[in-house]
């Protein structure tokens, strides 16, 4: 005889199976003739229970997988005396079912539902239901008991069958059911002719004198072939990998798309055949028919005007990819039909695609459509449940489905309402009241055509707008039963030793205790306890107590009155209190013993005392105490150590001003640092009001800003003074009465818990089924355990007067959905990740067969009843964000806009004004008040002046410069009026209304004809309405840039402005990407082994993309809520991405979603106001003196002339390098094949840039095709409105239709009836028509123009100042500057572009990409003569490239891998004239100066490295400077 891992050495098994096996003797092994089939002999001293037996095998099965045997192992136990027969039924009950479940459902079924008693030591009485079943299996169930209990564990028994009558026939047609469902399972597992039974019946005869238990046993079949290696052994076969030539012949393109007269025929011709699945086509299989749904369409253009319309279909057992080739005039016929989301059954050939490499359908002969297969489930209970718990993809990597889904989902079966319970967050809750708004909105018009003629939303639909909170207790007291006690009484200081965590259903041990007076131990007690049941396995590995040292122990009924009599007059101390008390009372109530005790908690003191400390275990604070542990988990040492602990607590107790246990727990109230260290707890919050609402943003914000650890936490005492119009539930299995019921807590803390929820919460038994498998939940052995947990809570909702709700807890709409959330689990490193619990939205009749085990009544009431109950709670108009617009208010700001406006135009156009003007502004104001945005001009003109103030000009962006108002205000350079001459001198100035002239700037010079002064030019002709709506009654939308030297300075202030708790950044979700989520997919599928063709690939890739990761904040947006509100009015705040260092707080929501509500502004960061500070200061050239039609300036759009380069000098035809908007390849092309010839095409081409489906098969071939000009075709939104207006087109309608084409409503829809007719009347061309059909997007044309006013004053920089424009260009944008290019010249820039160039035809980076265009900016200005300096010290700054005698100095950041920072110091260090020994000298120098400036609060410097010394030493930086100080004579 052996031990066990004596005998299987190499065994791989987990930890749990490991322990049990190490003390098992092996007496024997054998096996059979054919080496097949292996028996172990195995003794042990403790129970194992069969599941780990049965894990064994499988290990030596796998361990031995080349011989492919099977392994049986039969078990002898040599129990501890503690067993008696009802003990022994009572630790391997769930054993002795997994087997008989394996052995046969008769027998299963009738132990399982049987009743056990006990009348002697040496027989057991099994009772069963009269049945014929019963009464033919009965004998031999008795047989395989006695076998276990006789010949496995050593008792002698017998074991007797009685029979009782049979309950009513509808639990028998149940169990018969059930059986028969079993039976059909356990034969689908069973494989018909095993060897290995055949063996085993052999060997075992009859009689089966081994201790074993019969089974059925299954092997595992041959895995399937991957279709992948299918398809490459396959290659070989086919013509050069690809689709066969005869597969496709010229004829294909020619023949019609139909060529059949039934009407469901979609493309070729009709067919019948039956249709297969995807997932079984394997490889080339020839003529396939399958049926699916288009899930993705593409199309590619090809030769002689020949297109492939390429299509994923899937039938949701796999995904696959099909083309038809066609000509491009038959594109638009089956497009239409055969499209994404269409579901159709399609006849073609399984072949490999040359180009993919992968499985396709090829040479379809025929589409058929056909209804949506798929099981599109229902709800058809005629009173509907209401589900009030459910997640959606704004749960952090949880969640995978979208809540506007979800909601129209509950809507569809008719639920009366859905709640929405993310994890810590409600940032689903905006898109849910929009699809709540869209709901209603279709169902008040039904209501309104029905004659209802005020429809009341109250009878509709809710949407309850709730969460499920990461809950934390810190109600509990560190002192509980305080009697005005000090901290000089007596204290018994105890610990317990217990068989489980629960004093209902576990026992103690042992108690060691230690008396202290007068800080001083003067007293102990110990002593083993007889629980009178077995001791776990895992209890006596924990404390080394088995059951032989318990035996010969008093029970607890003598121990418990002698321990109490040790601590009379005591207060009681323990480490983790609540545990140890809990069965201190518990027993104590059985034997009737007084519980007015006053005892204190050592853990809470030591978060007190220790708050730094990460655990407070009591290893741990010992550790930190520098007190002894030696034998942890055992009672007398555990208590000797604490009471060692209490006794350093109590003078720090003292010392913090606690001199008595009441002060202790004042100062143990509640803190976010003790928040952070308790354990969390779900619970479900739902507002069923407005306060409500209010009070959860308020939860919300604080669980983020205040209490953030790991999760967002709200601590109880937070929550009830937040409580009002909130409803409490106690949630799922991770919930604080789902725990304390695992645990057996007693019924007094069950009680407490109780009464603290609104409602009670259960769940299908399917949701915890894993914690059947879990090693860390000991009481879940079975789903009847399970259902027994749910039992308790449904006695418990009765007992207290609670209501128990039955919810699905959904993280995913459909049980298909589950796959995405198994993806995104694996993706986070769960190992159960392929274990998904059911966790999908279920119907009402589903849910109440969820419950059958309850009766029929209670089934309802807690399934329809109780969450009707509850959601007719919440009030029908709870919105998630308020209605209407919240501005925040300045005093006096109608008038102040009103003057300041009029009066700048006076000054400029003279006093009276032009009547266009006068029009023009007073419509404009007179509508800016009327609906209260003067405020929001104001706002942005302070931001604008006092940017200014600072040196720095502001840039707009957006249409705001549509308004001008905001031009006349200061707030955006660009002029809306008509182009016009304008005399500065006289104030003489002429308008061109008529269209004649595009844009102010290509206005000639001209001479004043009253007064002979020069013309000023200006006007963009950009109407009103593109910005404020043709009411003028939308919210504007002001975007400022300012520059990024200032922008921070700009934030603070505005935050003076209206108050730092009214200022808050605008926040940004971000959910997972294709990229990533492709990424996830790649893992998950590798992992596992499965190759998958790229069409299933990208399926389960979009069914990822959106779940949340992370959040973030917008770069520029600053949120401002009116003075008279509080931001949670509105929405929750928290720190982007939950991380408080960033110092910054953001709105929870995404601002799109308050954009109607409250205010925003814009203040972006941008790089073209800080290059005009820099060329301002360098050259002393005011910016609004530079000329825009300079003809130089402009010939760079389609020359390099005025550079004085060729354009093989630069490798382009254009001089727009560096040119914001115009440096890019693709406008640089633009620019090349429209020709533009002046600011008015200029415009053109920036909208053309911008839009989508403007450019590209448009506007471009209708210049190329010479229809028309670049200055003719529709380059931006305004320009369709002021187009159409110079047809003649009436206003409204000229607005309506810019309106509906720049939103791609055209391209989607066509124009609405009789437009068309109408706009060919006032003589619109069809090619203009033609063209507004194909636009999706399109750029606001005063965007356009504050952008080009900003690239034609750097164009005549770069023309007329070059030194001063590439210093500041280098200097703003240089990050990537090729230092070597740079001082190489221009032979080593050209080398340096060739190879970057090689690089991007290779694989497009974006880094690449940023490195070409700093070479090319190199390259022209060493073309064009210019140098650069190399870097110096005393001469080079840390970031600023300056100009020095006609050539430019390279700062120190030129210099790859030296940072901001060690930049700063350098300067700092060597810019005012210092004077250094050396190298040694220069780098202390610089390394003190870093070190004064951080002791000083100043980040901005930092260390210069020895690296960044040699480096500059390596490039000359440090002229003629030794390396060391050191004076040598050798």
């Amino acid at each position: 005889m052996k031990k066990f891992f004596d005998v299987f050495p190499s065994l791989q098994v987990d930890d749990k199976v490991k322990q049990l096996l190490e003390e098992t003797i092996v007496e024997r092994v054998s096996s059979t003739k054919k080496k097949d089939f292996l028996r172990i002999y195995l003794v042990s001293d403790r129970l194992i229970e069969k599941e780990y037996i049965w894990k064994a095998e499988k290990g030596i099965e796998k361990m031995l997988a080349s011989f492919q045997v099977q392994v049986r192992i039969y078990e002898r136990y040599h129990l501890s005396s503690q067993y008696n027969p009802e003990k022994l039924m009572k630790a391997y009950r769930n054993s002795i079912l997994l087997e008989l479940r394996e052995y046969s459902p008769v027998e299963y079924n009738l132990f399982k539902n049987g009743d056990i008693s006990y009348p002697s030591e040496d027989k057991i009485v099994l009772t069963v239901e009269e049945s014929v079943p019963a009464r033919s299996r009965g004998e031999e169930l008795s047989r395989v008991l006695e076998k276990i209990y006789n010949e496995r564990c050593g008792f002698q028994v017998n074991v007797e069958i009685a029979y009782k009558e049979s309950k009513g026939d509808r639990h028998k047609e149940d169990d018969e059911r059930k059986i028969a469902k079993q039976v059909a399972e356990i034969s689908a597992r069973a494989m018909s002719g095993s060897a290995a039974e055949e063996v085993q019946a052999k060997e075992d005869g009859n009689s089966r004198k081994d201790n074993e238990v019969p089974r059925r046993r299954t092997k595992e079949g041959a895995l399937l072939e991957e279709k992948k290696g299918s398809m490459l052994r396959q290659k070989d076969d086919m013509n050069q990998g690809g689709f066969r030539k005869k597969e496709f012949d010229k004829g294909d393109f020619k023949r019609p798309t139909k060529r059949s007269d039934n009407p469901d025929v979609l493309y070729g011709r009709d067919f019948d055949e039956a249709t297969m699945n995807i997932e079984d086509i394997i490889g080339e299989m020839g003529q396939v028919v399958i049926r699916g749904k288009i899930i993705r369409m593409d199309k590619r253009e090809i030769k002689n005007e020949k297109t492939i319309l390429l299509y994923d279909i899937t039938d949701f057992t796999d995904t696959l990819t099909f083309k038809i080739f066609v000509n491009n005039d038959q594109v638009g016929e089956i497009s239409k039909d055969v499209c994404q989301g269409a579901f159709v059954k399609i006849k073609g050939m399984a072949v490999i695609d040359k180009f993919d490499n992968e499985l396709a359908i090829g040479s379809i002969s025929g589409i058929k459509k056909i209804p949506d297969f798929t099981v599109s489930r229902s709800d058809h209970s005629a009173r509907k449940r209401v589900e009030l718990h459910c997640h959606t993809k704004m749960s952090d990597m949880d969640g995978v489905s979208e809540v506007k889904d979800i909601v129209k989902r509950a809507y569809r079966w008719g639920h009366p309402a859905i709640a929405i319970t993310d994890h810590g967050v409600v940032q689903a809750f905006p898109d849910a009241n929009h699809v709540w708004e869209d709901l209603w909105k279709a169902e008040r018009a039904k209501r309104k055509e029905a004659g209802d003629g005020n429809p009341d939303k109250q009878d509709f639909f809710k949407v309850i707008y709730g969460m499920e909170a990461y809950l934390v207790d810190d109600l509990k007291e560190i002192v509980t039963g305080d009697k005005g006690q000090d901290l000089d009484s007596v204290f018994v200081v105890f610990d317990i030793e217990t068989t489980g965590f629960s004093p209902i259903h576990n026992r103690i041990i042992e108690i060691g205790a230690v008396k202290i007076e007068n800080g001083e131990m003067t007293g102990k007690f110990s002593t083993f306890v007889n629980p009178d049941v077995p001791i776990p396995f895992e209890i006596e590995k924990l404390t080394g107590i088995n059951d032989e040292m318990v035996i010969g122990a008093p029970m607890i009924e003598q121990v418990l009155p002698q321990f109490m009599e040790f601590c009379q007059g005591a207060v009681l101390v323990a480490h983790n209190a609540n545990f140890d008390m809990g069965f201190i009372m518990e027993n104590a109530a059985r034997l009737g013993l007084p519980r007015d005790f006053t005892y204190v908690d050592t853990v809470g003191i030591a978060r007190l005392l220790l708050p730094h400390q990460a655990k407070h275990t009591l290893d741990a604070v010992a550790k930190t105490l520098g007190i002894s542990l030696e034998n942890h988990h055992r009672a007398v040492d555990d208590a000797q150590a604490t009471a060692e602990i209490f006794v350093k607590f109590i003078p720090m107790l003292k010392k913090e001003g606690a001199d008595c246990l009441k002060e202790i727990n004042a100062m143990g109230a509640s803190s976010p640092d003790i928040v952070k260290r308790l354990p969390t707890y779900h619970a479900v919050l739902l507002a069923k009001n407005d306060t409500g609402r209010v009070n959860l943003y308020r939860l919300v914000s604080e669980s983020h800003l205040t209490y953030y650890s790991k999760r967002p936490r709200v601590p109880k005492s937070l929550l009830m003074k937040c409580r009002e119009g909130l409803i409490v539930g106690s949630a799922c299995e991770a919930g604080e009465l789902y725990r304390a019921l695992l645990d057996g807590k007693a019924d007094e803390e069950i009680a407490g818990i109780v009464n603290f929820y609104d409602y009670l919460e259960i769940q299908p038994t399917g949701n915890n089924k894993f914690m059947i498998d879990s090693e860390r939940v000991r009481n879940i052995q079975s789903m009847e355990d399970i259902e027994n947990i749910n039992r308790r809570i449904v006695d418990l909702g009765e007992q207290f007067n609670k209501p128990v709700a039955a919810t699905c807890d959904v993280h995913f709409l459909d049980p298909g959905d589950e796959v995405y959330r198994r993806i995104i689990m694996a993706g986070k490193g769960f190992a159960d990740a392929d274990n998904q619990a059911p966790l999908y939205f279920r119907t009402t009749d589903d849910m109440l067969k969820q419950f059958s085990y309850l009766s029929p009544e209670k089934a309802r009431e807690i399934v329809i009843t109780n969450p009707n109950r509850i959601a007719d709670m919440v009030d029908g108009d709870v919105r998630a964000i308020p209605k209407g617009l919240y501005t925040p208010t300045i005093e006096g700001a109608d008038e102040s806009l009103r003057e300041d406006t009029m009066r700048n135009a006076r000054e400029r156009y003279g006093d009276p004004l032009p009547e266009l003007v006068e029009k023009r502004l007073t419509r404009e104001l007179d509508s800016i008040i009327k609906h209260g945005f003067a405020v929001l001009y104001v706002i942005a003109q302070k931001l604008v002046l006092k940017s200014e103030e600072y040196g720095y000009l502001v840039g707009s962006r957006g249409s705001v410069g549509s308004s001008a108002v905001a031009h006349f205000s200061g707030i955006s350079e660009v002029n809306s009026l008509p182009p016009h001459y304008l005399c500065p001198k006289c104030k003489w100035s002429e308008f061109y209304t008529d269209g004649s002239v595009a844009d102010g700037f290509d206005l000639p010079d001209r001479i004043c004809p009253q007064c002979g002064e020069k013309l000023i030019v200006d006007g963009h002709d950009i109407p009103f309405e593109t910005f404020l709506g043709f009411d003028g009654d939308k919210e504007p939308d002001i975007d400022l840039n300012f520059s990024g030297e200032v922008q921070g300075r700009i934030h603070r202030y505005t935050e003076d402005l209206f108050g730092h708790d009214h200022v808050f950044k605008a926040g940004t979700i971000s959910g997972l990407q294709d990229k990533t989520a492709y990424g996830y997919v790649k893992k998950y599928l590798e992992e596992r082994g499965r190759i998958v063709n790229h069409a299933e690939e990208n399926r389960l890739v979009q069914g990822c993309v959106g779940v949340k990761r992370t959040t973030g904040q917008h770069p520029g947006g600053m949120v401002v809520v009116p003075s008279n509100y509080d931001v949670f009015d509105f929405c929750p705040i928290q720190h982007p991405a939950d991380d408080k260092e960033k110092g910054m707080i953001t709105t929870h929501f995404e601002f799109k979603y308050l954009h109607d509500t409250i205010l925003k502004l814009d203040e972006l960061g941008h790089d073209v106001p800080t290059m005009y500070k820099h060329l301002e200061d360098m050259t002393g050239i005011k910016m609004d003196s530079v000329p825009m039609n300079d003809p130089k300036v402009i010939s760079l759009l389609v020359s390099t002339e005025a550079l004085g380069v060729k354009p093989e000098d630069i490798d382009s035809l254009t001089g727009t390098f560096g040119i914001p908007e115009l440096g890019t390849n693709f406008v640089r092309n633009m620019l090349i094949e429209a020709q533009p010839k002046s600011f008015g095409d200029l415009i053109q081409i920036s909208g053309l840039s911008h839009g989508t489906d403007v450019w590209n098969g448009n506007a471009q071939d209708l210049i190329k095709d010479g229809v028309c000009t670049i200055s003719e075709v529709i380059g931006t939104r305004d320009s369709i409105m002021t187009y159409l207006l110079h047809k003649g087109v009436e206003p409204k309608q000229a607005f309506t239709i810019m309106e509906l084409t720049r939103k791609g409503k055209v391209a989607k829809g066509g124009f609405p009836e009789g437009v068309e007719d109408m706009l060919r009347a006032h003589d619109v061309p069809e090619w203009y028509l033609d063209s507004c059909k194909k636009i999706k997007y399109m750029f606001p044309k005063a965007h356009a123009v504050a952008y080009l006013i900003a690239a034609i004053r750097l164009m005549w920089f770069k023309v007329y100042h070059p030194l001063e424009f590439y210093a500041t260009h280098f200097t703003v944008r240089g990050d990537d500057i090729d230092y070597d290019a740079a001082v190489g010249g221009i032979k080593v820039a050209k080398q340096h572009l060739k190879e970057v160039n090689a690089r991007l035809k290779e694989e497009k980076k974006a880094k690449d990409e940023d490195i070409l265009a700093s070479l090319q900016m190199v390259n022209e200005m060493l073309q064009r003569g210019y140098e650069f300096l190399p870097i110096r010290i005393g001469k080079s700054r840390a970031k600023t490239y300056t100009v020095e005698d006609g050539k430019i100095r390279l700062p120190f950041m030129a210099l790859k891998g030296l940072g901001d920072a060690a930049a700063n110091t350098l300067e700092k260090a060597t810019l005012e004239g210092q004077q250094y020994i050396s190298a040694e000298d220069l780098q202390s120098a610089c390394n003190a100066i870093c070190a004064t400036a951080k002791n000083e609060g100043h980040m901005e410097y930092g260390i210069v490295s020895n690296t960044i010394m040699d480096t500059l030493a390596d490039i000359g930086a440090l002229g003629d400077l030794p390396k060391s100080s050191q004076v040598t004579f050798f």
